[in-house]
């Protein structure tokens, strides 16, 4: 009942989102054109500017709930979330210095935000290592390597102090201005970060357990435990590579579904993916249309939502670990 409840509300959302902007258009005019019988600025709004846009959002947020719901299942802890522990922000760095250092590389910016991504996550990794990982050294030194490579973001921000104006809307993060070609560059490796997600919820089940009782089932912790963080790096690093430095995504999104559906990834992670791309789809919608002629960057709003309701639940001892 859970997937079809929010496999409607995505579709609502689509739909929407469609309609909802600075020129409105009605669900008739929408279906004309997607059936091809729209009128030419019909056509233009849907599938020049907004249906790209949404697909975006879908896929940005689905990738961010998956890397989050995966992190809190293998660190055993609901803080762990790609934005918490520094991996969106390592992505973000290489992505930074590509658009505004190096602007000839721009059209590789998803495979250096994915390098900034795992890389740093590598390194956590490596810090945390002590004759094996724990959960709570990796959120430690993910805390601490994310105010560090934030120091080196606002470097390198102001050295090129003359660029940086490209680049601040992407720091709030934003899906201002995406189009077919942003949606060209990140979908084949989201595709591959959402096949291999499919491989994680086994071994994130097991690893809910515990090291002791995964070992004693015959599991190499280590190994799946780097498997799993180098994936979820891998999708943020893609997410951060064309949306921003978008939050809370994957910190909220899969509490709301422990608190509905229990910690069984094989209905917790597709659940968190759609919820995810449902989130991330409707507050762009109302950061572009709700405001009016004012954009926000759809970042602010996800944080303006994400971060009360995370104390929230905080406050009410209820976020599942």
């Amino acid at each position: 009942m859970s997937f079809i409840i929010v496999f409607v509300l995505l579709v609502a959302v689509f739909f929407y989102s469609l309609t909802t902007g600075s020129v409105k258009l009605s669900y008739i005019e929408v279906w004309q054109s997607l059936t091809g019988n729209g009128s030419a600025l019909s056509d233009q709004l849907v599938f020049n500017l907004r249906l790209p846009r949404i697909l975006i959002a879908f896929l940005v947020g689905a990738a961010l709930a998956i890397a989050g719901c995966l992190l809190q299942g293998v660190m055993r802890n609901p803080l762990a979330d790609p934005g918490v522990i520094g991996v969106s922000a390592g992505g973000g760095l290489v992505a930074i210095i590509m658009t505004i250092v190096f602007p000839a590389l721009s059209g590789f910016v998803p495979l250096g935000a994915f390098i900034g991504a795992f890389g740093t996550a590598l390194l956590i990794y490596l810090v945390a290592w002590d004759k094996g990982v724990s959960p709570l050294r990796v959120i430690l030194s993910g805390v601490a390597i994310n105010a560090f490579i934030s120091a080196m973001t606002s470097g390198v921000m102001v050295l090129y102090s003359n660029r940086v104006q490209s680049v601040i809307s992407w720091m709030t993060g934003t899906l201002s201005g995406k189009s077919w070609y942003h949606l060209e560059l990140i979908w084949p490796y989201m595709l591959v970060g959402f096949v291999l997600s499919v491989f994680a919820v086994r071994s994130s089940n097991v690893l809910m357990l515990g090291d002791d009782a995964a070992k004693l089932l015959g599991y190499g912790v280590e190994r799946h435990r780097f498997f799993i963080i180098m994936l979820a790096a891998f999708l943020s690093g893609v997410a951060v590579s064309v949306a921003g430095l978008i939050g809370f995504v994957g910190l909220v999104v899969p509490h709301i579904f422990r608190l509905i559906i229990g910690n069984d990834y094989r209905y917790l992670l597709p659940l968190s993916a759609i919820g995810g791309a449902l989130l991330v789809a409707f507050a762009d919608t109302a950061a572009r249309s709700w405001f009016g002629s004012i954009e926000l960057p759809v970042g602010i709003l996800l944080a303006m939502i994400g971060a009360p309701f995370f104390l929230i639940l905080l406050q009410r001892g209820r976020v599942a670990s």
